[in-house]
C-alpha cells in the first residue's frame, strides 16, 4: 500500500477518498466573493472522467483482491470526478485511445441489436447536431449583444418615447415626422435634456446631455468590472490567448463555465456601450467557445473526452469569428492557421458548418437592420489605379508606425499595472479611464458614436441620397451615369469633418493604449481597424482633392478626366484598417552581418567593440524525434505521415548516424512503388 500510494504521489494524482469524490461538486460555484478567488478544482469545462483513488481505510482491504479492485476503478469512468489538475496539459494519445476503444464497442454492438444500430448511428450523427446547436446559440448570442450594445450606447444621448426598446435609428424609423435631410431627429425621440428641462437649445441643456452622457457611461463602466471582479475573473480581456492555449491542450477549468458565458455576454455589452475605445469581435469567439464548450455537456462522446472535445472548440472559434466580422470562411481559415493544435479533416467540414449555421442565424436576426451580418459592409465599384499603391504603401507605413508605438506603449502599461497599486484597484482605473474618455469624446460626434458605427462612416461611399457631413461635397457636375458621382470641390461640412476626425485620430491612439488590458470584455481589432480608417480617409479626402484641383498633372491626367470618379476615398479607409490590424515580430537591434552566432543558453565574453551577437537558441530544436537503425523503414514512413515530421535522426546507442529527411521517404515510397527514386523532381 505504501508503495502504491508512493506512486500516487510521484504521477501527480490527486489526493482525496472516494467518498469525498462522490460528494464533490462538479458545478463551478466555488468562489471566494470577497477576495475574488476561485477554487478550479472542479469545474464544469472539465468532464468527469476517472481518477485515481487516495487513502481511504474503508477500502483498504489489502491484497490481491485489493489491487484488482484499484485497477478496475482506474479504468472505468466513475461520474463527479476529473482526471486532468488545472493548468496541466492532456494526454493526446491517451484521450485518441479512448476514442477509438468506444468507437470500436459501438461498432461490434451495432451488429447485435437493432436498438444498438440506432444508437450507432446517433453517435456518428451527434458531432453534426453539436455544430448546429453551436451555430445556432452563437448566432442568437451574437445578435443580442449587437441589438442590446447599439440600444445601450443611444441611451446615453437620449430615450425614445414611443417605446424605449427602440434605438435612435429604430425610433425614427416608425416616425411619420422625419424629413430626408434630418433622418435623425423625429418627435419620438428625446434628448435627456428634452425629457429633463424641457428644452434642447442653450448652453444649459448642453450641459445636461454632457453630463448624462458622462453618468451613463461611468454607470455602464462600473457594473461591467464589478461583475466580472465578482462573478467572472476569467470573463476580462479578449480571450483568443487562452482559446488557443486551451486548444493546444492545456486544462484551465472555469474558462468556458456557464459563469464565464453569462457574465461575458452581459459584461461585453456594458464595456461597449460605455463608448470605451474597445471591440467586441475577439470577446465573440471567447463566447461562441463557451457555448461549444457547455454543450458538450449534452453528449457523451465528447463530455468524455478531452481530445474530442477540442475539435469542438476549434469549430466553436470558427463559428465565433464568423459573427464577428460576417465571413464563415474567414473563420474557418482563422482557426485552422491561428488557434488550433489538432485540426483534423472532419473538423474543417464540421467547422465550416457550424460557422454557416452562425452566420445564417445572426442574418435572420438582422441586428443592424440592413440584412448584412456587420455594420460596416461596403461594397467599392470604382477600380483604383496603379499610381494609388504610393499611397496604400503610406497608409501601409502608417499601420506599421502606430502597431509598433501601441504594443511597446501597451506593453510598458500592463507591466506597471503588475508591478504597481494600479492592479490592485481596477475598478478605478476602469471608471477613471471611461471618465476621461467619455468627457472628450463628447464634444466630438465621431468620437461621440461607437467604434463600429464610426468605420461603418468612414468606409462609406458618397451616393446621392448621402448626408453624412463627409458626403458634403458641391455640386459642379454634369452626369450621365444615374447614381454615380464623379470627384468635386468638398464642402464647408467635409473640411469639418476633417479636423474632427483628426483629433479622433489623436484620442483614439492614445486612450486605446491605456483601454486594452483592464478587467473588462474588450477587443483589439475593432479600434485598430477605427485607427487604420480615419487615416485611410483622410489620406482619401486629400488624394480626392487633389485629383480634382491639379487634374492637369501626369499623375492624374492620364486616367482622371473631367467629370470622372477617380479617386474613391472609402477604399482609402478600408486600406487603412487592414493596414492597422491581428503582429509583432521579435528582433535582436545592433546585429549585423560580421556578428556571432551562438546556439548556447549563454555567449562567452567578447572584445570591446564586437558587434552584438545573433542568439539562435529559441529556434534551436532541442529534442529532436530519434529512432535507431533497427527500426523498420515502413515504421518511420508510418512516423512521417501520422507526425508530420520534417526531418528524424537515426542513431546507434546513442551515437548519431545520420538524418532521414522528408525527401529521403519520399523517395522509398517511389522505389517501393517501382519507380526510379532520382526521376522525382524535389524542392
Amino acid at each position: 500500500m505504501a508503495m502504491w500510494q508512493g506512486a500516487m504521489d510521484n504521477r501527480g494524482f490527486q489526493q482525496g477518498s472516494f467518498s469525498s469524490f462522490q460528494n464533490s461538486s462538479s458545478d463551478e460555484d466555488l468562489m471566494d466573493i470577497p477576495a475574488t478567488a476561485m477554487d478550479f478544482s472542479m469545474r464544469d469545462d472539465v468532464p468527469p472522467l476517472d481518477r485515481e483513488v487516495g487513502e481511504d481505510k474503508s477500502y483498504n482491504g489489502g491484497g490481491i483482491g485489493y489491487s484488482n479492485r484499484i485497477m478496475d476503478f482506474l479504468e472505468e469512468p466513475i461520474p463527479g470526478v476529473g482526471t486532468y489538475d488545472d493548468f496541466n496539459t492532456i494526454d493526446w494519445v491517451r484521450e485518441k485511445s479512448r476514442d477509438r476503444d468506444r468507437h470500436r464497442e459501438i461498432t461490434n454492438k451495432s451488429k447485435e441489436s437493432t436498438w444498438a444500430l440506432i444508437h450507432s448511428v446517433s453517435d456518428a450523427f451527434s458531432g453534426w447536431l453539436l455544430m448546429l446547436l453551436i451555430g445556432l446559440l452563437s448566432g442568437s448570442l451574437a445578435g443580442l449583444i449587437d441589438i442590446s450594445a447599439h440600444w445601450m450606447t443611444d441611451l446615453k444621448e437620449g430615450i425614445c418615447t414611443g417605446g424605449f426598446w427602440f434605438n435612435h435609428e429604430h425610433c425614427c424609423w416608425n416616425s411619420d415626422h422625419v424629413t430626408f435631410e434630418e433622418r435623425d431627429k423625429c418627435p419620438e425621440w428625446n434628448s435627456w435634456s428634452q425629457l429633463i428641462i424641457s428644452t434642447d437649445e442653450g448652453a444649459f441643456a448642453y450641459i445636461v446631455n454632457y453630463f448624462m452622457y458622462v453618468l451613463w457611461a461611468l454607470l455602464f463602466a462600473f457594473l461591467a468590472v464589478s461583475l466580472v471582479k465578482v462573478f467572472a475573473p476569467y470573463a476580462c480581456g479578449s480571450g483568443i490567448p487562452e482559446i488557443k492555449t486551451i486548444l493546444s491542450g492545456f486544462i484551465i477549468r472555469g474558462y468556458l463555465g456557464k459563469w464565464t458565458l453569462v457574465i461575458k455576454t452581459i459584461t461585453l455589452v456594458l464595456a461597449v456601450s460605455s463608448g470605451l475605445s474597445l471591440g467586441k469581435e475577439g470577446p465573440l469567439v471567447h463566447v461562441a467557445c463557451c457555448c461549444g464548450n457547455i454543450l458538450c455537456h449534452c453528449f457523451n462522446k465528447y463530455r468524455k473526452n478531452e481530445a474530442k472535445r477540442r475539435e469542438v472548440l476549434s469549430a466553436a472559434a470558427a463559428a465565433g469569428v464568423s459573427v464577428a466580422f460576417g465571413a464563415p470562411i474567414g473563420g474557418v481559415l482563422f482557426s485552422l492557421e491561428e488557434v488550433s493544435y489538432y485540426f483534423p479533416l472532419k473538423t474543417l467540414w464540421r467547422s465550416f458548418f457550424a460557422a454557416l449555421v452562425a452566420a445564417f442565424t445572426l442574418r435572420s436576426i438582422n441586428p443592424f437592420g440592413n440584412s448584412r451580418l456587420v455594420l460596416f459592409y461596403v461594397e467599392f465599384h470604382t477600380p483604383w489605379h496603379l499610381f494609388e499603391l504610393v499611397p496604400f504603401i503610406l497608409l501601409g507605413i502608417f499601420g506599421g508606425l502606430w502597431g509598433a508605438l501601441f504594443i511597446r506603449t501597451n506593453i510598458a502599461w500592463c507591466r506597471k499595472r503588475k508591478t504597481t497599486q494600479l492592479g490592485k484597484y481596477p475598478v478605478i482605473e476602469v471608471l477613471v479611464v471611461t471618465a476621461i474618455t467619455a468627457i472628450l469624446a463628447f464634444p466630438n460626434e465621431y468620437t461621440r458614436m461607437s467604434t463600429s458605427e464610426l468605420i461603418s462612416e468612414l468606409f462609406n461611399d458618397c451616393g446621392l441620397l448621402d448626408s453624412s457631413k463627409l458626403c458634403d461635397y458641391e455640386n459642379r457636375f454634369n452626369t450621365s451615369k444615374a447614381g454615380e458621382l464623379p470627384d468635386r470641390p468638398a464642402g464647408v461640412g467635409v473640411y469639418s469633418a476633417m479636423w474632427q476626425l483628426a483629433l479622433t485620430l489623436i484620442l483614439k491612439i492614445v486612450i486605446t493604449i491605456f483601454t486594452f488590458g483592464m478587467k473588462i470584455p474588450s477587443g483589439l481589432f475593432i479600434p485598430s481597424m477605427a485607427v487604420g480608417a480615419i487615416a485611410g480617409r483622410l489620406l482619401g479626402v486629400g488624394m480626392e482633392q487633389l485629383a480634382y484641383y491639379h487634374q492637369e498633372w501626369t499623375i492624374f491626367n492620364s486616367w482622371c478626366s473631367q467629370g470622372a470618379d477617380c479617386i474613391t476615398p472609402g477604399l482609402y479607409a478600408m486600406v487603412g484598417a487592414a493596414a492597422c490590424l491581428e503582429n509583432a515580430r521579435k528582433k535582436q537591434d545592433g546585429v549585423v552581418s560580421t556578428s556571432i552566432i551562438y546556439f548556447t543558453e549563454h555567449s562567452p565574453p567578447l572584445p570591446p567593440y564586437t558587434p552584438p551577437t545573433l542568439k539562435l537558441r529559441n529556434i534551436l530544436d532541442l529534442s529532436p524525434f530519434t529512432v535507431t537503425d533497427l527500426t523498420p523503414m515502413e515504421i518511420v514512413v508510418d512516423i512521417f505521415r501520422k507526425l508530420g515530421l520534417r526531418q528524424c535522426l537515426v542513431t546507434h546507442n546513442g551515437r548519431l548516424l545520420g538524418i532521414i529527411t522528408k525527401k529521403d521517404v519520399l523517395k522509398h515510397i517511389a522505389q517501393m512503388a517501382n519507380q526510379d527514386p532520382d526521376s522525382i523532381l524535389f524542392n
